[in-house]
């Protein structure tokens, strides 16, 4: 992103064969394209652009967690130590000084380029349960985080089920903990099968446990999907002869209904523990909302 239209179209043409290009003439149209709903995977900014300069312009990408984690790289002709140092210091992640050599900049877009995918498949692994290959608790809490925020906004209903499986230490025990993790595989399956709604959130939130968000959802829609999920795991009909609820696997469910903008997240997970602590108490292998 350049305010020189010369050195835009020298950008351009250098990389426009191997990547999809943006072009900003301006800071302010930078951070108008980088806020979009298609984020860029690399940034390359000049410093001296009309209006709002390239640090600036760092400082607010690198000031958002929508922007963040973005890596910009400088290309400019502010080549001096302080200059590089300042822009490093800011949060750029390499610095090429004008004029600038074709190859090198191609080279470096790439391998920055390169890092970027890696990164992002890091992330996106680290979101995921290595053994039942649905989202874990940290994904759950990050996108409990946005459903909240958003439920606010829209004034919109949230349903948190909090799902243990029954007797599972018995489980383990008698069958031995690779039966275990089979169970826990089909089980993880079963519950993501059961939902029918693209924005209908599954995780393990942590050993047995697993947790399911439902967004714009109302109390008979909790209800509904509550009793469908300890139905659907029944049916599974994976013999467990050391459960006191059945002679098969089951799970109890706690479900509960966001109240409205006067309740706070942490009270509506509580909510839905306290749900599930009487699924547990009243026989298990059911659900209490």
């Amino acid at each position: 992103m350049d305010d020189m239209a010369t050195n835009i179209a020298v950008l351009y043409d250098l990389l426009r064969d191997e990547y999809r290009i943006k072009a900003a003439k301006s800071g302010f149209e930078a951070l108008e394209i980088a806020r979009g709903k298609e984020k860029p995977d690399l940034i390359l900014l000049d410093i001296e652009m009309p209006g709002m300069d390239g640090y600036e312009v760092c400082k607010a990408l690198k000031s958002s967690e929508e922007t963040n984690h973005i890596p910009i790289i400088f290309v400019t002709a502010k080549s001096g130590i302080k200059d590089e140092e300042y822009g490093l210091n800011l949060g750029a992640l390499d610095y090429i000084a004008k004029p600038f050599h074709p190859t090198i900049v191609k080279i470096r877009v790439r391998n920055h380029i390169a890092l970027k995918l890696k990164s992002d498949l890091l992330e996106e692994l680290s979101m995921y349960d290595g053994l039942t290959h649905i989202p874990n608790r940290r994904f759950f809490e990050e996108v409990y985080e946005k459903y909240y925020k958003k439920s606010l906004r829209e004034g919109r209903s949230m349903g948190v089920l909090m799902i243990d499986v029954d007797h599972f230490k018995n489980y383990n025990d008698y069958y031995g903990h690779g039966k275990g993790d089979e169970c826990l595989v089909k089980i993880a399956e079963t519950l993501k099968n059961t939902l029918k709604r693209p924005g209908d959130i599954v995780a393990r939130y942590g050993g047995e446990e697993f947790v399911i968000l439902l967004y714009d959802v109302d109390a008979d829609g909790v209800k509904t999907v509550a009793h469908n999920l300890v139905d659907s795991v029944a049916q599974l009909n994976i013999v467990h002869e050391f459960s006191s609820a059945a002679r098969q696997v089951t799970i109890s469910v706690g479900a509960a209904l966001s109240k409205g903008v006067e309740e706070g997240k942490k009270e509506l997970l509580e909510r839905a523990d306290e749900a599930l602590y009487r699924s547990k108490q009243n026989g298990r292998n059911r659900c209490a909302c």
